[in-house]
This record gives structure tokens, sequence and C-alpha cells, in this order.
């Protein structure tokens, strides 16, 4: 069968380029419809596979990283780090298991940690804040029996518990679980 100038076949082999359902470059409205479905699909996914990525690496950033109050002690974000930091000051340790999304645990940052009567304790102690929810940290959830947050594990400089705090506290409590962890730490 010969070709005539303009006129194409569907790859569907639907005939002739005939009229309105096909277009000028051979392929039938079907054809184009599928194949624009599957293109734009994979788009999307492309798309929200770059944004939940995106979100990933930035979460924990807006979640601990940076949202700390004025006033807040020096909080490390890893474990590791801040036991390399009391065994090299002979600082005892304030470990705190959180998550954002615990009220009582927000209550703490925000207004316990950063409170007149924490802050003069800042620098007497390593602080580290750790985020349950971060598959990193559950060894150390389990190893100190993280079983309902807040919760505040004190150590000595050696990262042996001298005391725990499960729950929130005012200011002035917290404060008296200072001092106790501070004299069983020997600082």
């Amino acid at each position: 069968m010969a070709r005539r100038l303009g006129e194409s076949f569907c790859l569907e082999k639907c005939g002739p380029d005939i009229g309105d359902t096909h277009s000028r470059i051979g392929f039938c409205a079907k054809f184009r419809k599928k194949n624009w479905e599957i293109a734009t699909q994979g788009h999307i996914f492309i798309v929200m596979k770059t944004v939940l990525a995106s979100l990933s690496l930035l979460l924990p950033c807006l979640a601990f990283g940076g949202d700390f109050p004025a006033g807040s002690p020096h909080f490390f974000t890893s474990y590791d780090a801040a036991a390399k930091a009391a065994k090299a000051s002979g600082k005892p340790m304030v470990v705190v298991f959180s998550a954002s999304w615990c009220p009582p645990c927000q209550v703490m940052k925000k207004e316990v940690y950063p409170s007149a009567e924490v802050k003069p304790w800042h620098s007497r102690f390593e602080w580290v804040y750790l985020d349950v929810d971060q598959k990193a940290n559950g060894a150390l959830a389990d190893k100190f029996g993280v079983s309902g947050i807040p919760h505040i594990e004190f150590l000595d400089k050696d990262g042996n518990s001298v005391g725990e705090q499960v729950g929130s506290l005012e200011p002035a409590e917290f404060v008296k679980r200072l001092e106790k962890a501070s004299k069983k730490a020997g600082s």
C-alpha cells in the first residue's frame, strides 16, 4: 500500500491517518494518551522521590539541630561525640531521649533546660539530645531501658549511669536531680 504525503499509520495499526482520531505525526489519540500517562507517572515518581529525599535530610535538622531556644545548654546530637567530650573534660553527661511529637519533651526543651534555675548547670555537664525515632539511637534507648519519654539519663564521665528521670519536671526539681547526679558522678 503506497503512502500519500501527509498520511501516516498508527502504531496500533488502526489504519491510515484519518481526521481527528490521529495526529499529524501518525500516533492515534489512544496511543498518545497511554504514553502520556506513563510519562507523567514516571515524572511524578521522580519528583516525589526527590522531595521525599530532601525532606528526610531536612527534617532531622529542623527537629533537633536548630530549634533549641536561646539560653539552652550546648546539646550534642551524637552520643559518641558527647561521650568523647565527657572523657576529655571529666564532666558527667545528661543524656536526653526525646521526640519532636512529645509534648512533655518539648516543655522540657523550651522551658526547663534554658531556665534561669538550670543555666548554672549548663557548664557542669556534657549535654546530649537524642531523638528516639531515629534508628541510630535505638540501641542506646535499649541499653538505658527507655520505655517512656522524656527519659533523661545521668552518666559519669565514663558513661556509667548515676541516675535517671522519666517524665517532665519543673526547673527547681530538675536542678535537684542535676545536683544529685553531680554528687554521684564525683564532680
